[in-house]
């Protein structure tokens, strides 16, 4: 089968490798219908982390047809139509129970990888995966693409405004406008925020927010965008923060835009970021955040909320692109000419 391959930071090419197999009774064959690449992938390809040459691919995000199951696995079958979520968690313990399947306490090898393929092993497969009903024929291109969504961004997201504890009527910030910053707008509507603070400095990407339900756009930098939000939210602060971006000054501008006393949903990945704990404390601002539980929310809310038209995610997706034009893939993402890359792999 086909598969991408990173070769060393800036090259990930295609090659042929063997189709995966069962190893274990919860693993689950798919046939890889989409995929995509994630701003996470890019920090290898960047070189701004170390990635061994001749791995396969990081891609973690797909949609495709169940082709085999391990013996264990009850809930999906041949043939079934499924979301592959970055996260594996096993539904019954303590931090599934809680809503918190990104971090399962049974599953330690809780992440996806190799989606960036014709076919993937999913582990851990009987209750991460999510049905969706009827097959991919069934549904319009815009329809598969938001459907993709559902295997992280639109999912962390989303977790980015419950962990920051948006509510009806509030002012909520939004720092990062990538592919999760935006689905972080669209949830900050979903869950009722009145004010929805977009910190942008791309005007594609502020458009797309302001279409996904952003009220006002901070294109500034540094302090200039810190005082920018003051003054939208007559220098109180946002009431919930959602940090979708991960690096230390995001963080920062995060923890000074806040009210005292709301919640900073971090899901931006956290690359060489330190923090004083003095700046949460004194001014009882709470970080919290973390891997966003896929499955949890996709099944309780996301899916149906894609299927019945109230949310769009998949225009995240800026460009599409086939398997062999993966290098180019990211390159488009690393050089911002696009927002979110589609792989279609049939």
């Amino acid at each position: 089968m086909k598969t991408a391959v990173f070769k060393k930071a800036g090259f990930v090419t295609v090659e042929e490798t063997a189709k995966p197999t069962i190893q274990a009774d919860d693993d689950v064959i798919i046939k890889v219908i989409r995929t995509c690449v994630c701003g996470s992938d890019l920090w290898a390809y960047r070189g701004l982390q170390t990635h061994n040459p001749e791995l396969i691919n990081d891609g973690h995000e797909a949609l495709g047809i169940v082709e085999e199951t391990g013996s264990a696995i009850t809930t999906v079958k041949k043939g079934d139509f499924v979301i592959a979520p970055f996260t594996h968690g096993c539904g019954h313990c303590e931090a599934c129970l809680a809503g918190y399947d990104g971090v399962c306490l049974n599953h330690k090898q809780n992440f996806s990888a190799n989606a960036q393929a014709e076919y993937m092993r999913f582990s851990h497969g009987q209750w991460a995966l999510v049905k969706v009903p009827g097959k991919p024929e069934d549904y319009t291109e815009d329809m598969i693409a938001s459907l993709l969504t559902l295997a992280d961004v639109m999912a962390t997201g989303y977790h980015a405004a419950r962990t920051a504890n948006v509510q009806p009527g509030d002012t909520a910030l939004v720092i990062g406008d990538g592919a999760v910053g935006l689905c972080g707008v669209i949830s900050a509507k979903l869950r009722g925020a009145k004010q929805i603070i977009l910190m942008s400095h791309h005007e594609d990407r502020a458009a797309l927010g302001k279409d996904f339900g952003a009220t006002e756009i901070v294109s500034e930098r540094d302090d200039a965008a810190i005082e920018h939000v003051m003054q939208l939210t007559n220098n109180a602060g946002a009431d919930a923060v959602l940090e979708c971006v991960g690096a230390e000054q995001s963080t920062h501008q995060a923890i000074v835009c806040a009210r005292p006393g709301a919640k900073i949903g971090r899901v931006g990945l956290p690359h060489g970021s330190s923090m004083d704990p003095a700046e949460t404390f004194y001014r009882n601002v709470q970080l919290t955040g973390g891997p966003a539980p896929v499955t949890t929310y996709d099944k309780q809310k996301l899916l149906k909320a894609v299927l019945d038209g109230q949310i769009n995610p998949g225009r995240v997706f800026t460009k599409s692109y086939s398997l062999d034009e993966i290098n180019q893939a990211y390159q488009d993402m690393a050089n911002r000419k696009t927002i979110k890359a589609l792989i279609k792999m049939y």
